[in-house]
């Protein structure tokens, strides 16, 4: 199966925490916040939204920043994956 994201929709994927600071702490399960850096996996093809002209400035495989609690969490064939809108995504990782 795949996903196909509609409008302004982008479907991304979390990149696991680090399990160390850059000085060498070792950071518990309970310590690690929840990822905010993922990959875009899919784009959607952008157009009007909301009476608007959404051009999709994102590509598959960056790797961007989102709000911290943005999106619909959405499982497929085992994998955990992330709905966002375009908006939602704050800055690209370069």
């Amino acid at each position: 199966m795949k996903l196909k994201p509609l409008a302004d929709r982008v479907i991304i994927k979390m990149v696991e925490a680090e399990e160390t600071t850059k000085s060498g702490i070792i950071l518990t399960g309970a310590a690690k916040e929840k990822p905010e850096m993922a990959e875009v996996i899919e784009v959607g093809p952008g157009g009007m939204v909301d009476g608007k002209e959404v051009v999709m400035t994102v590509k598959v495989g960056d790797k961007v920043i989102t709000s911290k609690y943005a999106g619909t969490e959405v499982k497929l064939d085992g994998e955990e994956y992330t709905i966002v809108r375009q908006g939602d995504i704050l800055a690209v990782v370069e």
